[in-house]
Formats: structure tokens, C-alpha cells, sequence
């Protein structure tokens, strides 16, 4: 085990957060107000008595960035805990399917598939990851029979106060950062870096998300309002019916 340099993991998250400030703004610039209309519930908003045209595509907008920014994050932070298992463990990226790392701790062989947060999946789902742990494990064990692998399901943020799973681990916030690291305050420790240029990164973000609003906004007036009032059955003819009907104005 070697001891972790703080400052190398300062400089590859400096280095490598733009990718997630990139992807973000992409997320949004590819957009059209058609696909994110497909994707909701429109009789959500009329229960809410929503009843402005921006609060709707606002409200759309919001909910597809909340999914797509989790996810980008998410891949951010797989990558941040491979490159700090490599630095102190040789830790690599796994060629298993469903397995993001692999390394060796105290004779132990750990093979870790890496989420977000402890809530991250449904019963079929973790049923896959533990079909995954299987299958890893058969294929290491035909060139070394006896060694000794060890599944662990890590988890960037929040806790499992019951980590034992029985077919795996199941690690959590600042015992999975100590676990890929042996250092028990990288948890809080990595929360700097992760600001790096963030203020003006997010001013970027905001000025598109606003132009987003606006012509989303106008699109919606335009398609789906009749004299500045949302037309609801047009709206939900356009979600749900079997031919979509964008502009059905008798």
C-alpha cells in the first residue's frame, strides 16, 4: 500500500471536472422540446394546476437535468475512485462485464462495481450486479483457483450501516473512499477540488439554460396554447395518443 498523495488526486480532479461542466451543457444544447414532452406526465401538471407555459418547461427541463447531471457525476466519481486505487493499490479498471475495478488489498482480491448512492437500483438490478460478481469471479479463479476475491458494491455518497450483503459488500461514503484509498478522511478531503472553477463554469450553464427556457418557452405558446391559455387536450393528444397530435387546431 502506498500513502496517498492529496495532491495528485487535487490535480487529476482539476484536470478531468471540465468533462463533467461539458457534458452537462451538452445535455441540454441537444435537446428538443419534443422529446422531454414524451418522456413526462402531463396530467401531473394539470393536477399541480399549473398554468403558465414556462413553469411547464421549466419544470420539464428540471427534471431532465436532475436524471442526466446523476448520471454524469456518477461516471465522474467511477473514474476519480479507479485513478485513486491505481495510485495506491495499482488498482485498474476491470474488463469483467459489470465490474469497474479491480485490485489487491491484504492478499485479498476485491472486485468493486461502483454507483452513486446506496439507493441506486431495484431488486432485478441487484440480482444482475451479483450474477456480474459470479461470473467475475469464475473467470479469475481459472487461472488462480484458490485466491481469495472479495464483491464489493461502493457507493460514492451516503452510508449502509449493514455492509455485510452476504455475496458481497456493500460500502458506503466515507467507507468507500477509505476503502479504495486507506485514508479516512478522503471523503471530506475531495470536496475542494470538485469546486474547481465551478462559478464560472456554472455561469456558462446558466446563460444556455436560459436561452433553453426561452425558446422552449415560445415553442410550447406556439404549439400547445390557444390566446395565452394551455390547450390540455392538445398536450395530452401529443404525449399519449396513438398518432401524435402536435398542432390539431380546429
Amino acid at each position: 500500500m502506498k500513502p496517498l498523495n492529496l495532491n495528485s488526486v487535487v490535480k487529476y480532479v482539476e484536470k478531468n471536472i471540465g468533462v463533467f461542466h461539458t457534458k452537462r451543457l451538452e445535455s441540454i444544447n441537444d435537446l428538443k422540446l419534443s422529446e422531454i414532452l414524451r418522456r413526462k406526465n402531463p396530467y401531473l401538471f394539470k393536477a399541480k394546476n399549473v398554468l403558465t407555459a414556462q413553469d411547464i418547461v421549466k419544470g420539464l427541463l428540471d427534471a431532465h437535468l436532475s436524471s442526466q447531471e446523476e448520471t454524469i457525476f456518477g461516471e465522474f466519481l467511477e473514474q476519480l475512485a479507479i485513478f485513486i486505487s491505481g495510485e495506491i493499490f495499482d488498482g485498474v479498471k476491470s474488463s469483467a462485464e459489470g465490474i469497474d475495478l479491480e485490485f489487491e488489498r491484504d492478499n485479498i482480491r476485491y472486485i468493486v462495481t461502483i454507483k452513486s448512492g446506496p439507493n441506486w437500483g431495484n431488486s432485478s438490478q441487484v440480482s444482475k450486479m451479483k450474477d456480474n460478481f459470479k461470473r467475475a469471479k469464475r473467470i479469475l479463479r481459472t487461472n488462480v483457483s484458490k485466491m481469495n476475491i472479495v464483491s464489493v458494491n461502493g457507493c460514492c455518497y451516503g452510508r449502509d450501516n449493514n455492509p455485510d450483503k452476504g455475496e458481497y459488500l456493500k460500502l458506503c461514503g466515507q467507507e468507500f473512499w477509505e476503502f479504495i484509498s486507506g485514508n479516512e478522511n478522503l471523503y471530506t478531503e475531495i470536496i475542494k477540488p470538485l469546486g474547481h472553477k465551478a462559478k464560472e463554469r456554472n455561469q456558462g450553464f446558466l446563460e444556455a439554460y436560459s436561452q433553453i427556457i426561452n425558446k422552449f418557452t415560445t415553442e410550447f405558446a406556439k404549439d400547445f396554447c390557444d390566446n395565452g391559455k394551455i390547450n390540455w387536450e392538445r398536450l395530452v393528444q401529443f404525449n399519449s395518443s396513438i398518432t401524435p397530435k402536435r398542432k390539431s387546431r380546429k
